[in-house]
């Protein structure tokens, strides 16, 4: 059930949400018990809603970042001249349409991109 802050928004009878069918009163759907809606009138609510809680309600598997093994290519690097890249490939855009390569000079750190 709730909390004991949030109270207000839920049927003392049977913890349902309230709806407010009404500008006098809200009432439960469930149980159909109602409650004067000055007990609820100026109440600010805020939630805060994080990736893992929303993994984990829905019954998840929380995956840990995989590191990106870089290979090495020879590419000039258009900073420093420099002929040799890291590179990794992505799928940015739909399915039907090549990957991304992204490249980064293995001297100066430049980083480039080819679509």
């Amino acid at each position: 059930m709730a909390s004991s802050r949030l109270d207000f928004l839920f049927c003392h009878l049977c913890g349902t949400m309230l709806t407010v069918p009404s500008t006098e009163y809200a009432q439960c759907p469930l149980c159909k018990t109602r409650r004067d809606i000055q007990d609820i009138r100026d109440k600010e609510i805020s939630y805060t809603i994080y990736a893992e809680d929303i993994r984990r309600e829905l019954g998840m598997e929380i995956i840990e970042e995989q590191k990106v093994q870089l290979s090495k290519v020879n590419k000039k690097c258009e900073k420093c001249g420099h002929d040799e890249a890291n590179f990794y490939t992505r799928q940015m855009r739909s399915a039907d349409e090549g990957q991304t390569t992204f490249y980064t000079c293995t001297r100066c750190g430049h980083q480039s991109q080819e679509n």
